[in-house]
């Protein structure tokens, strides 16, 4: 297998997964705006639309979006290691995935972008809004999903990395802020952001 990945990007939580998983795969860094992987290769054809991560399954198939690789890597690699699917527990993961995926990342996006002055606070003021929501459900549970790590902290751990350059205050938040430390100091963390070259 090949993950493709752009250093910091979503595909972080991807490359956490694969090494939670154990899996042996080699990954590839992405130019995002040219659209060429570090081989050079026309990364277009590779993903169409020329996002990270995109994973190549060595089989002919390519698996887009990290949301679906996540929980692909962790039930045909490491079964068992994520909850029975149709049992509550696993809606719950789904539940935390699709949050920080359509609430949280989406939420971050617009920085990307360059935002100044009142449009720049109001999309904090909805950034705050969106990780209150993590912020009460850790009064009651040790992980995003429940009781156990899943792949959801280690994307939410990814996105929330981006607060820095927003110029976003996470300290405000010391739920989420212990959640990170703890996510932080897993070794199949620490040997992603090694491997992205974005260890401290």
């Amino acid at each position: 297998m090949k993950l493709y990945y752009a250093p910091g990007a979503c595909s972080l939580a991807s490359h956490i997964t694969l090494n939670e998983a154990g899996v042996d795969f080699a990954a590839e860094k992405v130019d995002l705006r040219a659209k060429r992987t570090e081989s050079g290769a026309d990364f277009a054809a590779i993903n169409p639309r020329g996002a990270v991560p995109a994973l190549d399954l060595g089989n002919g198939e390519v698996l887009t979006e990290g949301v679906a690789i996540m929980q692909h890597v962790m039930d045909s690699a490491a079964p068992g290691a994520l909850p029975a699917v149709g049992t509550l527990a696993r809606a719950r993961l789904a539940e935390a995935l699709n949050y920080v995926s359509t609430e949280v990342h989406k939420t971050y996006s617009p920085f990307f972008r360059g935002l100044e002055g009142e449009a720049k606070a109001a999309q904090i003021a909805l950034l705050d809004a969106r990780l209150q929501v993590i912020e009460d459900r850790l009064a009651a549970r040790d992980w995003i999903a429940g009781d156990k790590y899943t792949p959801a902290d280690a994307y939410f751990f990814t996105v929330t990395n981006w607060s820095k350059m927003a110029g976003h205050d996470l300290s405000k938040f010391p739920r989420i802020t212990a959640l990170r430390a703890k996510v932080a100091a897993r070794p199949a963390v620490q040997k992603a952001l090694q491997a992205e070259g974005l260890a401290a």
